[in-house]
């Protein structure tokens, strides 16, 4: 006994559903994709300001973190003053250098002076990286007085 088909035969639908995982495949990821960016160093709030800077691909980050006394992030790794200069040492052959400063807005200015000098002690150009100005930001609508 022959089995035969009584469906008829509906060939361009099985062609368009690659199409439809390619669609799905691709606002995955538009959708996710800035999620899956990796950030160096931890989350800090920065202070505004009003300049703008350059894209640095090569660049390392050190962070000083919120917190008494505040941490201080070279990357993800926490260290010491000391320890800091021992990892830029490790790290010169492999950087372009540059670093990145991200520092709390609560961390008090004579920790990010001596962090900065011992970045600068090393040779290495340093970039101190804040916030964009928000429009209900009280300390921007302020003037610096000569």
């Amino acid at each position: 006994m022959k089995l035969e088909l009584t469906l008829p035969e509906r060939p361009g639908f099985l062609h368009v559903v690659p199409l439809f995982n390619l669609f799905a495949l691709l606002l995955m990821f538009f959708v996710l994709g800035p999620s899956l960016v990796l950030q160096s160093g931890v989350a800090v709030e920065l202070p505004p300001s009003r300049f703008q800077m350059e894209r640095f691909s090569g660049a390392l980050a050190v962070t000083l973190g919120p917190g008494q006394p505040p941490q201080i992030y070279f990357g993800r790794e926490s260290t010491s003053l000391d320890g800091l200069g021992k990892l830029l040492d490790d790290k010169r052959g492999n950087a372009q250098g540059t670093i990145l400063l991200r520092t709390d807005a609560g961390t008090p200015v004579g920790l990010e002076r001596e962090v900065a000098e011992v970045i600068l002690r090393k040779g290495y150009r340093l970039m101190m990286v804040g916030r964009p100005i928000q429009a209900g930001d009280a300390s921007s609508s302020k003037e610096p007085k000569p």
